[in-house]
């Protein structure tokens, strides 16, 4: 098969592998974590969930960070971004274990959000910093590949960190802190791989003799290149319309996420234990969804092009998420995850191929980290959304409906931008 030949021509690459296996231990890292946390907040004996608290913690932890990560893309494009992988991964595995200490210790909830929110920030610098770099290891002809195998083979091992996190969790009673301990030993590892990477071979590029700004001078050529990375995104209209689309569709995905935490948590379960497993197979079967999606997608993209390829996975999930999540029962909700996983990943892999190959490299540190934002910001609306629209139970097919809408919409949308720009440019 040409995906998998492709494949293989890539892991024969030395420098992608090593960035390869930063991501995964990075990414393995942020599955434990984030499971810890959720399992914390949500399925805690002691602790009364509803939607409102979840949409709360998720603008506790992300929120934030849509302040800080303009300036985080600045930052990116004037570090060595090898330096911030080897750093950021040794500072998170630190603050993991504050917030373990935090949960054997009961601290107040504001103090524990205040540690999670600090390993949160870091982990987009190394998010943003992991795409901006994969041009640099691999050849522009091998970007789609490259987009199909490197994030999706990290949210494959958000997942399985993910599920290790649950396995921890369901086989050690209240083992919180020790599965915050799990993903600090991960981040550990990742800074330790990130040391087989060459400190310039990432890039960004500097001239030799460049001067450091003051730390008043950096804040003001911040705002400065901010201004002058969306300006350059401006003029790319086919990158700013993927971000947008992709912006709509994680939207979609963070008020089913809540939907479905809400099910697991209240209405498919009569206890903590088994709802926590249903969510652990939702999660494991959406993970399926984005494996299928790094083997399908290089193939319909050369086929349909990338905004042809967004336009069906926001098309397919407008109308099967409806047709199986309708009826609120585990089997077609686990359905219903791995088509938003394959329309998701899909999406994501073609949005990351058109940002890195249209954006050059000097502005792409901070178009992604304004990527990042947007999906933030999108998934917390979400959350909030659906804490004003769920019920105790999590059932609502308003905001099933409402979601398929906005899918259908964006795949619309996308499609007419396109058709427009063919006929301007024909």
């Amino acid at each position: 098969m040409p995906v998998v030949r492709d494949l293989r021509v890539l892991l024969r690459l030395r420098d992608f592998r090593n960035l390869l296996a930063v991501r995964l231990l990075s990414q393995a890292a942020d599955g434990v974590y984030q499971v810890a946390l959720a399992t914390y907040v949500v399925f805690s004996p002691e602790k009364q969930t509803s939607a409102a608290a979840i949409a709360s913690a998720m603008a506790v932890l992300l929120l934030p960070y849509s302040v800080i990560g303009p300036f985080a893309g600045v930052l990116l494009d004037r570090w060595r971004r090898r330096q911030v992988f080897l750093y950021g991964n040794l500072l998170r595995a630190l603050l993991a274990g504050v917030t373990a200490v935090l949960i054997v210790a009961h601290v107040p909830d504001w103090l524990f959000y205040a540690s999670a929110l600090s390993v949160t920030a870091v982990n987009r610098f190394v998010l943003a910093g992991l795409a901006a770099s994969l041009p640099r290891v691999v050849g522009a002809g091998q970007l789609v590949t490259a987009n199909a195998l490197s994030p999706t083979a990290g949210t494959l091992a958000a997942t399985a960190g993910g599920g290790l996190a649950f396995l921890v969790r369901l086989l050690v009673s209240d083992s919180n802190a020790l599965v915050v301990l799990v993903g600090a030993v991960f981040y550990l590892c990742a800074a330790l791989a990130a040391l087989r990477l060459a400190a310039g071979l990432l890039g960004p590029d500097h001239p030799p003799g460049r001067v450091h700004p003051t730390v008043a001078q950096g804040v003001v050529l911040t705002v400065r290149g901010m201004v002058q990375g969306l300006r350059h995104l401006a003029v790319r209209r086919e990158a700013a319309q993927a971000l947008t689309a992709m912006t709509l569709m994680r939207f979609c995905y963070g008020a089913l996420f809540v939907m479905l935490l809400m099910l697991c948590r209240y209405s498919w379960s009569d206890d903590e234990a088994h709802g926590l497993a249903l969510l652990g197979m939702a999660i494991g079967v959406s993970g399926a969804g984005f494996f299928a999606a790094a083997v399908v997608t290089p193939w319909l993209v050369g086929r349909m092009g990338t905004r042809g390829w967004i336009v069906a996975c926001a098309a397919g999930a407008a109308v099967l998420v409806p047709a199986l999540g309708l009826a609120f029962a585990p089997g077609p909700m686990l359905a219903a995850a791995f088509v938003l996983g394959l329309a998701t990943q899909g999406a994501k892999i073609s949005t990351d191929t058109v940002v890195q190959s249209q954006v050059d490299d000097d502005f792409r540190g901070r178009v992604f980290s304004v990527y990042d934002v947007l999906v933030n910001v999108a998934f917390v609306g979400a959350a909030a959304v659906a804490a004003l629209v769920l019920p105790a139970d999590g059932r609502s097919a308003a905001l099933v409906l409402s979601v398929a809408v906005l899918y259908a919409a964006t795949a619309a949308l996308l499609h007419w931008q396109g058709r427009r720009d063919a006929r301007r440019f024909t």
